[in-house]
């Protein structure tokens, strides 16, 4: 597979987010934004939410036409999964997932199917990532490592998960048969 076309267009805090030695690197996290576009990614990825002067996002973002877009580079650690961001590569995937109504009980199907042009280029980032971080051994989606509940927005009595993502629809089989990397979950 040829090696993918990435475009850097770095958030304006990347150089504030913490530096790691590439070799801590071991483990990618696969999320969907479940937000309607990458615009609408890229203005919450923006956002300032630490003290630090960073906020939470992933590091590649790959579009529905397959466009990926980094906006951390890899040798920064991102805020994209508690517990996980020391030491892991955060790729979300432009996806409507629980849009607008994420932790609402009635609305936690995610129906959208992630598009082909995405998953081969989210195939051929892995690769790539591969080939440049011998260190990584492991891939899991955002729900595998986050599987806290909360109230539900619609009823406080109800729970419902906070993390969802990359969901039902994400084709594991696929993306593990092309990448020498195993699942944790």
């Amino acid at each position: 597979m040829p090696a993918p076309t990435i475009h850097a267009h770095h958030l304006p805090y990347a150089a504030l987010l913490a530096a790691r030695a590439p070799d801590a690197v071991d483990t990618v996290v696969i999320h969907c934004t479940e937000l309607p576009d990458l615009a609408t990614a890229r203005a919450y990825g923006e956002r300032v939410l630490y003290d630090s002067g960073t906020g939470n996002s992933g590091h590649y973002y790959i579009d529905r036409d397959g466009r990926i877009e980094e906006y951390a580079p890899p040798a920064r650690s991102a805020h994209h999964t508690r517990g996980w961001n020391a030491r892991s590569i955060g790729i979300e995937l432009v996806n409507t997932g629980r849009f607008p109504d994420w932790l609402d009980s009635r609305r936690q199907a995610m129906g959208e199917p992630y598009t082909d042009a995405q998953i081969a280029a989210l195939t051929a980032l892995l690769q790539r990532l591969c080939r440049e971080i011998p260190s990584l051994a492991q891939i899991a989606g955002h729900e595998d490592l986050d599987r806290d509940e909360v109230e539900a927005s619609d009823d406080p009595a109800l729970k419902v998960r906070r993390k969802r993502d990359p969901g039902p629809l994400f084709p594991w089989h696929a993306v593990l048969a092309a990448v020498p990397l195993r699942r944790i979950a």
